[in-house]
């Protein structure tokens, strides 16, 4: 079984971060779709009301994805700093 290092695991979530707030960014800001539409008017309405609700919802979960996305970056970043530190201790150490 082969073990990651601390830099490369934390390397790896940093890519994996920027990946998932960059499909985030892109879906908050991706303009709706054309809705189709209805011949009668009061299902129009619904329809509308429903389309709204789930568009809501679809900028909700990737703004919620862009916040996770982003503490996954922190953590990901804290994760570097220690093994910096560690190595840095080690060698101090050893010296």
């Amino acid at each position: 079984m082969q073990v990651q290092s601390a830099y490369s695991s934390g390397l790896q979530g940093l890519q994996s971060a920027q990946q998932g707030l960059a499909q985030a960014t892109t879906s908050v800001a991706t303009p709706d779709q054309q809705k189709p539409a209805v011949a009668n008017a009061s299902t129009q309405d619904t329809v509308t009301l429903s389309s709204r609700a789930v568009d809501q919802t679809d900028t909700t979960a990737a703004l919620v994805s862009a916040t996770q996305s982003s503490n996954q970056a922190q953590a990901s970043t804290r994760v570097i700093e220690e093994a910096s530190e560690t190595v840095g201790s080690l060698i101090d150490i050893e010296v």
